[in-house]
């Protein structure tokens, strides 16, 4: 297990090496001097030089490019154009915002993808299969800023049960960061849901029609014993790939909904730095969503090993 992890970690490191070249070279295409843009209307020639020095434009490309990884493996990802801040810190300033986000809303995802799923499996062609499908099919149907935009007529401008929009850290009061996060994450967690609830629904029609699942009910086995404890498990494994791409999804940041909401995570900063052409935060803040995807995807390999004893870590 520990060399795999390690093989991995060598993977991911290539893999990200890979992101900030081609994200580097992405950015030199686009046209214009960011470091003129991001100043506008406070620019004086001085400033201009010194920011172009410190941020190391004035330098040949390929050493621009080396010095940025040089500085990015010491935790330096250099400093935002337009505020002059440390990218790293204005990073890790949005991350916690993200994480309640992403965490929230796949909670309520597979709260209602699990329970619908396994049941539109286990009676299918009845009322409620037929009714399962029908919402798998508007969640995947409807943009989400939509249903947004809907929540927010709702249950702020008609009933007046949540705000509208805004922030509140967990840790400074967990009551109206609850009150924050439940449109937003409701928002995202019921396109999810649509989508876990199809999976759930397919990966267990086909292991339901497993011979040993047949032979199970011929000797009498209780179905609540025989779905829990045999078919969930082996329907479980393409279930969990399919979580982990939502959760890394929107730990990428779901830039419509944290807009919509005005909610501070990973990304609205991506869409502020590109409007602001501020490119040392769009670089920081795409490396950092690479490193949260490639960790959520070790940690689904592993994961599976768990699951089902047959796939083996080697």
């Amino acid at each position: 297990m520990a060399r795999f992890v390690l093989r991995r970690l060598l993977q991911s490191g290539v893999v990200l090496l890979g992101v900030t070249l081609v994200v580097f070279l992405l950015l030199q295409l686009v046209p214009g001097d960011p470091v003129r843009v991001a100043l506008g209307t406070r620019f004086d020639q001085e400033t201009y030089e010194a920011l172009r020095a410190r941020a190391g434009l004035d330098q040949p490309l390929v050493a621009q490019y080396f010095d940025y990884l040089r500085r990015a493996l010491t935790g330096d990802l250099g400093v935002s154009f337009r505020s002059g801040r440390p990218v790293t810190a204005i990073v890790l300033e949005r991350l916690p915002a993200t994480l309640s986000l992403a965490v929230t809303a796949v909670l309520f995802a597979m709260l209602i993808a699990f329970p619908l799923g396994i049941l539109s499996a286990i009676r299918s062609g009845s009322l409620i299969d037929h009714a399962a499908r029908v919402f798998s099919q508007f969640g995947v149907s409807v943009p989400d800023f939509w249903m947004g935009i809907m929540g927010i007529l709702l249950f702020s401008g008609v009933l007046g049960w949540l705000p509208p929009s805004g922030y509140v850290s967990l840790t400074e009061d967990p009551g109206r960061w609850a009150s924050h996060v439940a449109l937003p994450a409701a928002t995202v967690g019921l396109v999810t849901a649509s989508i876990l609830t199809r999976f759930i629904r397919s990966s267990m029609l086909e292991v339901l029609s497993e011979d040993y699942v047949r032979t199970a009910e011929a000797k009498g086995l209780r179905t609540r014993v025989l779905v829990l404890r045999h078919v969930l498990r082996n329907a479980l494994i393409p279930v969990v790939t399919v979580v982990a791409v939502q959760l890394a999804s929107l730990l990428g940041g779901v830039i419509v909904i944290e807009v919509l909401f005005a909610w501070p995570g990973i990304g609205r900063l991506t869409y502020e730095a590109v409007d602001a052409r501020d490119y040392p935060v769009l670089q920081g803040a795409v490396l950092l969503v690479a490193a949260l995807f490639l960790l959520v995807n070790l940690l689904v390999d592993i994961l599976y090993a768990r699951l089902d004893p047959r796939i083996t870590v080697k």
